[in-house]
């Protein structure tokens, strides 16, 4: 339903300049792996606060909490993606080299949800509201990603900064991957470093957080 409104309203009656690509195609390349950040990063930013009852009860790591959501989506991820592989098959969209850059996206993906959850989980045990929150950020994150629109409409001047976002890698990634756009490196690279310090610094404060937790609840 949403790949169809957005083919009717940016598509069709916005326009929205989409390189030569159908729009439909164009957007459903976009909204797969979006789909599965915002839902795994919602699921595991509530993690701990759903299975709190388990944390006084028997000593496990508790990583397994933020990380589960994480790799359980990726099987929703999959079914996904035969709606994709429908799409460029009726579009008859011959598959390129670039189809090698799919592993690396989907351990970026991977590892932006992970760090988003690990963040979230463990300051949604202190801060209740992050439910709330998250609702919020789920939206500003999707206007801000390159779903309806391409990053090339970014102004020049602006583009270092939203390159450092790395959902607009993984986005223009996988259009790279399934149309045969160019790779966007300049989105990719920063954006992987972005992703890099998030995982980091999520575990790194989910850690010591970890110490509180059944104190906290």
């Amino acid at each position: 339903i949403q790949i169809v409104i957005f083919t009717i309203i940016f598509g069709r009656v916005a326009r929205i300049p989409t390189e030569g690509i159908p729009y439909v195609l164009f957007s459903t390349v976009a909204i797969i792996p979006w789909t599965y950040l915002s839902q795994a990063m919602t699921q595991s930013s509530q993690s701990l606060v759903q299975g709190q009852g388990m944390l006084g009860k028997i000593y496990f790591p508790r990583l397994i909490f933020p990380i589960t959501p994480v790799l359980a989506k990726l099987v929703d991820l999959g079914i996904s993606m035969l709606i994709v592989m429908g799409v460029i098959i009726y579009y008859r969209v011959m598959p390129t080299w670039n189809l090698l850059l799919f592993p690396f996206l989907l351990l970026l993906m991977t590892s932006i949800a992970s760090g988003v959850g690990m963040w979230l989980s463990a300051l949604a045990i202190r801060y209740r509201d992050v439910k709330h929150a998250m609702t919020f950020v789920v939206r500003m994150l999707m206007y801000s990603a390159p779903i309806v629109y391409s990053a090339s409409s970014i102004p020049a001047k602006y583009r270092i900064i939203y390159s450092l976002n790395p959902i607009v890698g993984v986005i223009e990634g996988y259009r790279a991957c399934f149309l045969g756009t160019p790779i966007p490196w300049q989105y990719i690279l920063p954006g992987t470093v972005t992703a890099v310090i998030l995982f980091i610094s999520g575990a790194m404060y989910f850690q010591r957080m970890e110490r509180i937790f059944v104190d906290v609840i």
